[in-house]
């Protein structure tokens, strides 16, 4: 019977190694979000919000085992028009006085589907509203910044919701219920 080396027997014995999900920090001068309807049937109307916060816990070798979690107010809206905003802003849709009325998405869970793929479900909260949605994702790059030098990765992601189902239907379904929503965001990894 032959002795096998030590370190070899600790190798054969060890638990595998797993990396953890390290946290990245949302860019908000480069996050944004585009919504976009169809008013009366005649155009199709644009806005975005900006201003988010928020942490990607990003596992490359797992992506599955990652998470996302995104606030930012509700006042970050641009509609490029001002009356526009201020109907939006008034008791008629979000009622929002002041930057204490937010919006937030927090994941419960993610369903990869591609090399740089991956559904993410999570609940949205829009007006006092909770509910599930479901985001397309697409990871658009990670690496290090060229400026910043710094882990750094891009995310993509596209989902619609009911504007009824967050108490924000008013003019439906003349103006469109349903609202085209498009995600794009940088995130750094955090300094450990």
């Amino acid at each position: 019977m032959k002795i096998l080396p030590l370190a070899l027997i600790a190798a054969l014995t060890a638990a595998p190694a797993f990396a953890a999900p390290e946290k990245y920090t949302l860019d908000p001068s480069h996050s944004q979000v585009v919504f976009s309807y169809t008013h009366l049937g005649f155009s199709t109307t644009y806005g975005m919000f900006s201003g988010m916060n928020g942490e990607i816990m990003f596992d490359q070798e797992d992506p599955a085992a990652s998470s996302v979690s995104v606030s930012f107010p509700v006042r970050t809206m641009l509609t490029g028009w001002e009356d526009r905003f201020k109907h939006f802003m008034s008791p008629d849709f979000f009622n929002a006085a002041d930057d204490a009325a937010m919006v937030t998405f927090t994941s419960t869970a993610i369903e990869v589907t591609g090399e740089k793929t991956a559904n993410i479900t999570g609940d949205l909260t829009i007006n006092g509203v909770t509910k599930p949605v479901v985001l397309a994702a697409t990871l658009n790059q990670a690496g290090t910044h060229p400026i910043a030098n710094a882990p750094w990765a891009g995310f993509s992601a596209t989902t619609s919701v009911l504007r009824s189902d967050f108490n924000l239907g008013l003019f439906a379904p003349n103006v469109s219920d349903e609202v085209q929503i498009s995600i794009s965001v940088e995130a750094q990894k955090a300094a450990e």
